[in-house]
């Protein structure tokens, strides 16, 4: 099979990490891969915080925890206040990706009242950074969860620039289990048609 289609089929999210940290030419190599994503008009609005201080990942995963209670968040209650249930999967390496805010199409998505915005453009530098980790056989995972943690004031800690938004994170670390690539969930059917 080709070898990239095979990486894209063979890719898991992985939620259980060793704790070795990955090697740092790995890790330049996954987010060189994430800066070579398409770009609207190739702006390019991407911004990487790569965290793997321990301590502020932990710090980040109480928080958000703490935020998990809250009534307003009544679907995640369960896992705030499981004491196994990690936002973060003890992962070694987090990457936080943010977008510039000023970057943006000057045309509106059809049929709403929304502008292209950068989260696209992020979103597609994501499955990037997934991909090559998987080519690497390192486990990786996107979170949505973390923006419950950029609501917060200590997301300045994080040192983001003032002119990008922060949207997701992405989990890295070497598997911690077995992953069958035969048992992938099955995929969706009648969501193709052709018009020829």
């Amino acid at each position: 099979m080709n070898q990239v289609l095979e990486t894209i089929k063979n890719r898991r999210s992985i939620r259980n990490y060793s704790d070795k940290q990955i090697r740092e030419e790995e890790l330049k190599a996954i987010i060189e891969a994430a800066t070579f994503a398409p770009s609207g008009h190739n702006c390019q609005p991407w911004y990487f915080t790569v965290i793997q201080n321990k301590k502020m990942i932990e710090i980040m995963n109480e928080k958000i925890k703490k935020q998990m209670l809250l009534p307003s968040y009544k679907w995640a209650n369960k896992m705030g206040e499981s004491a196994q249930y990690h936002v973060f999967h003890k992962a070694p390496t987090v990457i936080v990706v943010s977008g510039d805010k000023k970057a943006s199409s000057p045309l509106p998505l059809a049929g709403t009242d929304y502008y292209y915005t950068p989260l696209v453009d992020c979103a597609a530098a994501i499955e990037n950074m997934l991909l090559a980790a998987e080519s690497f056989g390192i486990g990786s995972c996107w979170l949505g969860l973390v923006n419950l943690f950029f609501e917060l004031p200590e997301v300045k800690k994080l040192n983001i620039p003032d002119d990008y938004q922060p949207y997701f994170a992405v989990t890295l670390g070497y598997k911690n289990v077995v992953v069958s690539h035969q048992t992938a969930s099955k995929r969706r059917t009648g969501t193709v048609d052709y018009i020829r």
